[in-house]
């Protein structure tokens, strides 16, 4: 099996939310200049729609996921881009 580092540090978007322990989701990840779909794992369960970063990759088309916020955002207070 080899590896496929190049997905690990990218954003995604739950598509199908996951259950923890109790079963994966699928998550939406934009990696090579496009979208890829894998099956995501996550510690605590996430809802469709999160945004996610994938923090491992697991073989077999398989990530861990976290949740994912932007941590610009505390600092722009959510405003979006500053002019």
């Amino acid at each position: 099996m080899v590896p496929d580092d190049a997905v690990i540090g990218c954003l995604g978007v739950l598509v199908i939310p996951t259950r923890g322990s109790a079963g994966p989701g699928e998550v939406l990840v934009r990696v090579r200049g496009g979208t890829e779909t894998f099956l995501a794992w996550s510690a605590e369960p996430l809802p469709q729609g999160a945004e996610v970063l994938v923090t491992e990759y697991c073989g077999g088309r398989q990530v861990t996921v976290i949740a994912w916020a932007d941590p610009l955002d505390e600092l722009t207070g959510g405003i979006g881009t500053v002019e």
